[in-house]
């Protein structure tokens, strides 16, 4: 396996897959070779193109917009091999942007595991209580759902039509609680509280739990207004 990415979500991934027995064979540098370093301990820092001629399995962990212009840079260095796994994961891209990839006999594969990723072995636990999307062209969905398995994760498989769809609900949800919890950390400290972000901890996820549990509860006295 080889990571191409070394941001807060590839290296992540690599820990992940080779905790359930794949070899990293090499990832790519990032802003912080250090802290890759401690996630990965040992697997050479190698570019992109030398990570996928040496890989069965390559992650791609990189922004949202980079990742056609990078699939397509790797092909046409001829970096790309029959019969080789190309997993890409980005929310809102599904199996086009690996098209490049797959045209010479590369395997596509979509999988996005939802959660925030925040760089650190903090995140190999949460992987083990989180659901991954999956797309991926049916002969080989098994593959890719055996995957998710290996990264902790629970599949839902998503359509590849659905994907943006998909990436909309993603970012409606985490954008969204950042923005009301920034807005009401805001007023609290306007209001004199002192770390009006530790106020907030308990509320708020009370609330996210209530909303999940039960969705069509709109009762504002559960959560501690007056009548």
């Amino acid at each position: 396996m080889g990571i191409v990415g070394a941001g807060k979500v590839g290296p992540i991934i690599g820990a992940a897959l080779a905790g359930a027995g794949h070899a990293v064979v090499g990832v790519t540098h990032g802003s912080d070779d250090d802290r890759v370093e401690s996630v990965l301990p040992g697997v050479p820092f190698l570019d992109a193109p030398e990570v996928v001629r040496r890989a069965e399995l390559v992650v791609l962990a990189v922004p949202h917009d980079e990742l056609p212009a990078l699939v397509a840079g790797l092909a046409g260095v001829s970096a790309w091999q029959i019969g080789q796994l190309v997993m890409h994961t980005d929310a809102g891209h599904g199996l086009g942007v690996l098209a490049p990839a797959a045209a010479v006999g590369a395997i596509p594969l979509a999988i996005h595991p939802a959660i925030t990723f925040t760089g650190t072995s903090m995140d190999l636990r949460q992987l083990t209580d989180a659901f991954a999307a999956v797309t991926a062209p049916a002969a080989v969905l098994p593959i890719a759902q055996a995957l998710a398995v290996e990264l902790g994760c629970e599949p839902v498989v998503v359509a590849d039509a659905d994907r943006p769809r998909y990436a909309e609900a993603i970012a409606t949800a985490t954008e969204f609680s950042r923005s009301i919890v920034r807005q009401a950390a805001d007023l609290l400290a306007a209001a004199g509280v002192e770390n009006p972000r530790a106020f907030l901890s308990t509320i708020v996820h009370s609330s996210v739990d209530q909303a999940l549990t039960d969705p069509a509860s709109t009762d504002p006295g559960g959560v501690g207004f007056a009548p």
